[in-house]
């Protein structure tokens, strides 16, 4: 029995009805199309286009960020995005804006469309503060501004009561103290504001959550309050460059998860506490550019951990507690600008250029070594920790130093001779007479 024709018709016909069934939406244009293709030129074509929500889409397209290709999927060179899996429409829950254009403005109308967002970073967009909606102020979870924003304000920022991470850094933040903008973020985990010219004090209480602080690069004064040493979820503390001044509390220790501490660049005094031994993974300690005294002590050395040590220019004094095993496990250590610091000579090579001069036998810097001895001293080897080639190099030395110099030698004895030539004539003249 031979098949009807029209049963070979709808044969020949349904793989094109199969894919037009599982392909409603027209195919997503290439990015070589042509810009003045229909479906690359019209607003409509790509909203249609792309999965993203049609108001948010046009208030990306107000903030000058190219729309022709899915902003979740293909996200620009300087303005990332990311969504959520939201249907019928993805939302945008994360936009980075980077290197703004100088015209570019954040409207009210456009972010109360990216409501949505839980992450906010602006990178280099000088633009003029806006007021932010209420349901973005909400749903903000991380907001940074990086060399952005003309000015900005503390009692503005402290709105953003949700955020767990904050990060201000290069701009003029105007605020009586960290307090105003910290007092209601209670989720608040990592904070950076550096090189904002922040004023005033630190504050008297701070959120728990806390793992990350930075206020580097401020005016910030006073003293270190036990509010900061009892959070013992704190892994990073960066308080370099500021006013601060006094003892370092004895309480640092408290901070058990500590693994970077950087007090450069302050007024502090005193010694460094002992309690820091009991910080187990601290590995970067910068104390250098204050005015600390005392000796170094010696559980520094025994800080397994430790990789990063700064404590150039200060007022240590004595003996440095430091041997060849820790130097070799240090990635950086510096102790330079410290005038009566010293080392043990017997110990350390003076190829580690530390900056500093060896001992004498009493325990107190010795004078400096003539410039061409040490620059042929560091021009001996490449090593900074083999010791074996000072001792080759100071062997040889002698093999070719036994006694004075042959020629000067012979020029003593000629002369010697000719004296006494002249001596022995003058007598023989004498016994003629």
């Amino acid at each position: 029995m031979k098949p009807s024709p029209l049963f070979l018709i709808l044969l020949f016909l349904f793989p094109t009805i199969t894919i037009s069934i599982s392909s409603p939406l027209p195919p997503t244009p290439s990015p070589t199309s042509s810009p003045s293709s229909p479906s690359s030129s019209s607003s409509s074509s790509s909203s249609s286009l792309s999965p993203l929500d049609p108001n948010q889409l046009k208030a990306l397209q107000s903030l000058n960020i190219p729309t022709s290709k899915n902003p979740c999927s293909q996200p620009s060179f300087h303005n990332a995005t990311l969504c959520d899996s939201s249907k019928p429409f993805t939302h945008l829950i994360s936009l980075q804006l980077t290197n703004c254009s100088s015209y570019l403005s954040l409207s009210y109308t456009a972010l109360k469309s990216l409501s949505t967002l839980h992450s906010l970073h602006l990178i280099n967009c000088p633009i003029s503060p806006i007021h932010f909606p209420p349901q973005l102020t909400s749903s903000l979870q991380s907001f940074s501004s990086i060399n952005s924003f003309h000015k900005l304000s503390g009692v503005w920022l402290s709105h953003l009561a949700n955020l767990t991470d904050l990060t201000l850094s290069s701009l003029q933040l105007k605020a009586s103290g960290p307090y105003v903008i910290l007092a209601h973020m209670k989720k608040l985990k990592t904070l950076t504001i550096s090189h904002a010219n922040l004023t005033g004090f630190l504050p008297k209480y701070v959120h728990s959550n806390l793992t990350h602080i930075d206020f580097s690069g401020n005016h910030l004064r006073g003293t270190i309050p036990t509010s900061i040493t009892m959070l013992d979820s704190l892994e990073s503390l960066n308080l370099s460059s500021n006013g601060f001044k006094g003892d370092i509390p004895i309480s640092m220790g408290d901070l058990i998860s500590l693994k970077n501490l950087s007090l450069a660049s302050n007024s502090f005094s005193g010694s460094i506490p002992d309690s820091i031994s009991a910080i187990p993974g601290l590995v970067h300690m910068d104390l250098s550019s204050n005015q600390l005294n005392g000796t170094i002590p010696k559980f520094l050395s025994e800080m397994r951990n430790l990789k990063y040590l700064n404590l150039a220019n200060n007022n240590f004094h004595g003996v440095v507690p430091f041997n060849l095993t820790f130097m070799k496990r240090m990635q950086v250590l510096k102790v330079g600008g410290n005038s009566n610091l010293c080392y043990n000579h017997s110990i350390l090579s003076s190829k580690l250029k530390l900056g500093i001069a060896p001992c004498d036998k009493h325990g107190m810097p010795m004078s400096p070594p003539p410039a061409k001895d040490s620059s042929s001293a560091d021009d001996s080897s490449d090593s900074d920790y083999d010791d074996s080639a000072d001792d080759d190099s100071s062997s040889h030395k002698k093999e070719h130093h036994h006694g004075p110099n042959k020629v000067v030698l012979g020029v003593a004895i000629a002369l010697s001779s000719i004296v006494f030539l002249i001596v022995f004539l003058i007598l023989c003249s004498k016994c003629c007479r």
